[in-house]
């Protein structure tokens, strides 16, 4: 059985037969000691890809994104994947990008907080829902969202300036976004007192999915979408009555 069991995961060419050597020659050990004999063999291994291939290099790209946990700059990842410069990094994403929508693959690499990293797609959205619910750090209040807001769209700023748009103290919710890595200070004023300017972080343009700051729609466009989306839920709200 044992002997069987290696010779499959050898013909399958899987993973976990290289790690397995050093158990199977314990294994040989013990079974010698009561008589059974274990034939050891030698682990195939798959041959590695040829350096300066296309196909290569697209593999050592894909392999990294789906390592990485943060978005990778170009420059950082032709270095990590041994490529030419930031260009040609840029040229095999966008190459990988095409191939995996072609093969209807779940994964796309995406453009976002100045680095590019490798995400679920959007259509999968729901149904992973289900399966992994969002992070707890991620989910913020309405107040807390405002605050954000305000800070994005007006930044470098300080609390006063945010207390004096939102009307409200806006101490703790500061504080609360900073803990959570969307807000971090930028700088000191050059008014009375040198307050604190607060900017937003690279998790904020990770978590909104944005590329950069310039990125942020219009605040016309938020204005005017706000009346239609509480109409809509008016409507709503009476259909179900």
């Amino acid at each position: 059985m044992l002997k069987q069991a290696g010779g499959l995961a050898e013909r399958l060419g899987s993973p976990a037969a290289a790690i397995r050597a050093p158990w199977s020659r314990q294994a040989a050990e013990r079974c010698r000691v009561f008589g059974f004999q274990v034939q050891e063999k030698v682990i195939a291994t798959n041959p590695p890809l040829p350096g300066d291939t296309l196909a290569a290099k697209l593999a050592r790209v894909e392999a990294i994104l789906f390592l990485s946990r943060e978005p990778l700059p170009s420059r950082k990842l032709a270095a990590l994947a041994d490529l030419a410069d930031g260009t040609e990094a840029r040229s095999l994403v966008r190459e990988l990008s095409r191939r995996m929508r072609r093969r209807g693959s779940g994964f796309q690499p995406v453009e976002v907080a100045h680095g590019i990293l490798l995400l679920t797609r959007p259509q999968l959205a729901d149904w992973l829902g289900r399966m992994h619910a969002p992070a707890g750090d991620l989910r913020l209040s309405a107040p807390a969202l405002e605050t954000l807001a305000v800070a994005a769209y007006r930044q470098p700023v300080t609390r006063a300036e945010i207390e004096a748009i939102r009307g409200v103290q806006c101490g703790e919710l500061l504080r609360v976004l900073m803990e959570r890595d969307f807000l971090r200070i930028v700088g000191r004023s050059e008014e009375l007192g040198r307050p604190f300017l607060y900017g937003t972080t690279r998790k904020f343009l990770q978590v909104f999915g944005l590329r950069r700051l310039e990125e942020l729609p219009p605040v016309d466009q938020i204005r005017s979408a706000a009346p239609r989306a509480c109409e809509g839920a008016d409507q709503r709200g009476a259909a179900a009555a």
